[in-house]
């Protein structure tokens, strides 16, 4: 999935196999529109523009969707139809969207997903330490002093995890929000501590909340979730 990134003479030229020459010629004379527009030569074109050229469409703008989905525990965070209990099948979604991060299988919960690329890449590879949190049932009862470890860091694959918030739910279930995402975190930095995790379910990511979504069940994010999103992951 990658943004488009080209001038509107360049997308003429290589759109109708003209010259330089010619698209210019076509530019000044204001017959492109970008969005019901006159073109300039060198304006950038985003996927969601839609490009005209004396009233017929060249590119139609493109449509982003934005999904916030409630993975099922069992189902793989993948797109491969190949692959047994795969996203595709258990999304049904009209248009292709892309997971943004992933949620192993036996985990269930929030998931992003879109076929925005420019957020997808923001939130992939943001320098920015963005907030993931989940709900975590153990299997035996939570001691104050693995609630604090959970919290100050745990040293897993070579490596200590970054400080936590956590806080205690009951005698067996915990909240933690990470600002990292290793392979099988939670996992991991509860075996380390002699506990197995029965249950885990990510609640949030960054701004957007599971909330009411039932398992299975994936809704549109509002105007404002996503904006606020954006300006998140700047």
């Amino acid at each position: 999935m990658r943004a488009l990134n080209t001038s509107a003479k360049y997308f003429l030229v290589q759109k109708l196999r003209l010259s330089n020459k010619e698209a210019t010629a076509i530019i000044l004379a204001k017959r492109l529109l970008v969005n019901g527009l006159p073109a300039q030569l060198n304006q950038p074109l985003k996927p969601e523009d839609e490009v005209t050229l004396d009233c017929k469409i060249l590119k139609p703008a493109q449509q982003f969707h934005y999904l916030a989905y409630y993975k099922p525990r069992g189902i793989e965070t993948t797109l491969n139809e190949a692959i047994p209990d795969n996203l595709t099948q258990a999304l049904n979604f009209p248009e292709r969207v892309y997971p943004i991060g992933r949620l192993d299988k036996e985990s269930e919960g929030l998931l992003l997903l879109t076929n925005d690329g420019s957020i997808f890449d923001r939130i992939l590879h943001s320098e920015q330490k963005q907030e993931k949190e989940y709900v975590v049932r153990v299997d035996k009862s939570l001691t104050s002093e693995v609630i604090a470890a959970l919290a100050s860091g745990v040293e897993i694959m070579g490596k200590k995890t970054r400080p936590a918030q956590v806080k205690p739910l009951d005698a067996f279930t915990f909240n933690i929000v990470l600002t990292q995402g290793l392979n099988r975190q939670i996992r991991r930095m509860c075996y380390k501590l002699g506990y197995e995790v029965l249950e885990l379910k990510r609640v949030r990511i960054v701004n957007v909340k599971l909330g009411d979504l039932q398992v299975g069940e994936w809704r549109e994010l509002g105007k404002n979730e996503v904006e606020e999103l954006k300006k998140l992951v700047r």
